[in-house]
C-alpha cells in the first residue's frame, strides 16, 4: 500500500512548462526592467533573433502589491520589484496570458536571488496560470528551456551592449546635469540606439577598430553638447545590483538627484562582469574548487580587462570627463577594505566601488541596499568606519529600500547628507577665498 501511495504522489508533482521552439513565434517574453539603458540594447538583440522581448517600465504601489500578493515579504525587495512587474503585466488586461513568458536574469550566487525561478512558478500557479513558461537566463546554466537558445553571437553582442551601455550611461550622467538645451543628451541617446541597432543587425561595431571606432564617436557627441560652467554636488551611487540602477528598485533615485540639482555618478555594469570572473579564480585558489572554471574565467577576465582599456583610451581624449578606474586598480582598492573571499551579494566590489567614487571626487556616496539583504549590509554599512578611516572627507550615506519603507524618509537622508555636503563646499570656498 505504501508503495501505490508513493506512486499516487509523484503523479502530481508539478512540472513547469518549457519555452518551446514554436512559443518563439507567438510568445512575448516579459523581462522586468533592470538596467533601463543597457535592458534597450539587449532588447534589440533578442527582438533581431526573433525574440520579442518586452522591457516592463510600469512602477508604483499598484505593482509593489502585486509582487506582495504572491511574494512573501519576507523575500528580498527585489524579487518583490521584478516578479512583480512581470505579474503585474500578466494581470493588467495588456498582455495575454496564454502568449506570454517570463523571463529572469539570474548570477546563481548564494542569496535568496537564486530562488526567483521558483518563487515566480508558485506565484504563477497561485494565480492559476501554471501554463505560462519562466525562462532562467543564467552564466551558471541553471536552467534550461528547450525552445530558447542563446547563440555564441547573441552572447557577444550581448557583451558589447554592455558596453556601449556603460559608455552612454557615463557620459550622460556627466553632461545631462549641465547641458545648455534641455533634450540633447536624450537626442545623443537616441541616434546611438538607433545607430547600435543598425549595426547590430549587419553583425558590426561589434570588435576592434570598429568598437573602438564607435567609443570614439559617442565621446565626440557628447563632449560637442555645449554645457554650462557651473559647480553642482557630485554624489556617487553604490549598492546592490538592483537597486543600484533600476529606477523603480530605487524609488527615481537618479530623478531626485536631478531634481536636487546634483551630477552623479554610478559604476559601470561591466566592474560587475568583472567581479564575476574573478570570483571563480577566488574559488579555486580560496575554497579548491574547479580548476576548469578558474580558467574559463581567467579568458574572460583577460577579454574585458582588453576591452576595459578601450574604453578608459577612449575616455582619456576628454579632460573633461571622469574616466573610470581599470578593474585591476578597483580590486587593489577593495583589498584595503575587507578580504576578496567576502564576495556573496555584491561583495568586496561594493566598498571597492565607494573608495573609486571618492578617489575620483565623487565625496557623497549613496549605498543603495534593499532591507534585510545580509551581504549588502555586510559589505555596505559594515565597511563604513573603514572607509571613513581611509577617507575622513566621505560623506558615505547607507539606504535602505523595502516594500515598506517610506520614500519620503529615504529622500529625506539623502537631503540631510546634500546639505553636509553644501556646506562643506561653502567652507571649502571660503577657505580658499580667504588663501
Amino acid at each position: 500500500m505504501a508503495k501505490e501511495k508513493n506512486t499516487a504522489s509523484s503523479s502530481h508533482v508539478f512540472s513547469p512548462p518549457e519555452f518551446t521552439k514554436e512559443m518563439k513565434a507567438t510568445h512575448k517574453i516579459l523581462a522586468p526592467d533592470i538596467f533601463p539603458i543597457h535592458m534597450e540594447l539587449i532588447k534589440m538583440i533578442f527582438n533581431m533573433y526573433g525574440y520579442d522581448l518586452v522591457v516592463l517600465k510600469s512602477r508604483g504601489k499598484k505593482v509593489i502589491d502585486k509582487g506582495l500578493e504572491y511574494i512573501h515579504n519576507d523575500m528580498c525587495y527585489p524579487a518583490i520589484c521584478t516578479s512583480g512587474q512581470q505579474l503585474y503585466a500578466l494581470s493588467s488586461g495588456e498582455y495575454d496570458p496564454h502568449k506570454c513568458a517570463l523571463i529572469q536574469f539570474q548570477t546563481g550566487g548564494g542569496c535568496r536571488a537564486s530562488n526567483y525561478i521558483w518563487l515566480l512558478r508558485k506565484a504563477l500557479h497561485n494565480m492559476g496560470m501554471d501554463y505560462v513558461p519562466v525562462i532562467s537566463l543564467s552564466f551558471t546554466g541553471m536552467e534550461k528551456a528547450s525552445g530558447f537558445k542563446i547563440t555564441p553571437m547573441m552572447i557577444a553582442k550581448a557583451m558589447v551592449a554592455i558596453i556601449y551601455g556603460d559608455m552612454l550611461m557615463l557620459l550622460r550622467n556627466q553632461v545631462r546635469p549641465y547641458e545648455v538645451n534641455d533634450g540633447d543628451c536624450q537626442r545623443v541617446m537616441e541616434k546611438w540606439f538607433s545607430e547600435l541597432e543598425k549595426q547590430f543587425l549587419h553583425n558590426k561595431g561589434l570588435f576592434g577598430k570598429a568598437f573602438r571606432k564607435n567609443l570614439e564617436a559617442i565621446a565626440k557627441d557628447f563632449h560637442e553638447i555645449p554645457r554650462k560652467n557651473e559647480k553642482k554636488t557630485r554624489v556617487g551611487i553604490v549598492g546592490e545590483i538592483y537597486v543600484k540602477y533600476s529606477p523603480f528598485g530605487n524609488n527615481g533615485l537618479e530623478e531626485f538627484l536631478d531634481s536636487q540639482d546634483c551630477e552623479y555618478m554610478v559604476p559601470g555594469v561591466l566592474g560587475f562582469f568583472q567581479f564575476m570572473f574573478d570570483n571563480k579564480q577566488t574559488d579555486y585558489r580560496l575554497y579548491g574548487k574547479s580548476f576548469k572554471s578558474a580558467m574559463i574565467s581567467r579568458a574572460g577576465t583577460s577579454l574585458t580587462n582588453r576591452i576595459e582599456r578601450t574604453f578608459v583610451e577612449v575616455l582619456s581624449q576628454y579632460p573633461e570627463f571622469v574616466t573610470p578606474t581599470c578593474f585591476e586598480n578597483i580590486r587593489a582598492l577593495g583589498d584595503k577594505v575587507i578580504g576578496r573571499g567576502v564576495k556573496m551579494g555584491e561583495g568586496w566590489l561594493l566598498p571597492a566601488e565607494v573608495a573609486e567614487l571618492i578617489e575620483k571626487g565623487y565625496n557623497n556616496v549613496i549605498c543603495a541596499q534593499p532591507f534585510g539583504c545580509l551581504p549588502n549590509h555586510v559589505v555596505g554599512k559594515g565597511t563604513i568606519r573603514v572607509l571613513r578611516e581611509m577617507y575622513p572627507n566621505a560623506n558615505i550615506c547607507p539606504i535602505d529600500y523595502d516594500a515598506g519603507a517610506s520614500r519620503v524618509n529615504q529622500e529625506n537622508r539623502i537631503k540631510l547628507m546634500l546639505a553636509l555636503a553644501r556646506d562643506g563646499e561653502s567652507v571649502e570656498a571660503e577657505s580658499g577665498v580667504a588663501q
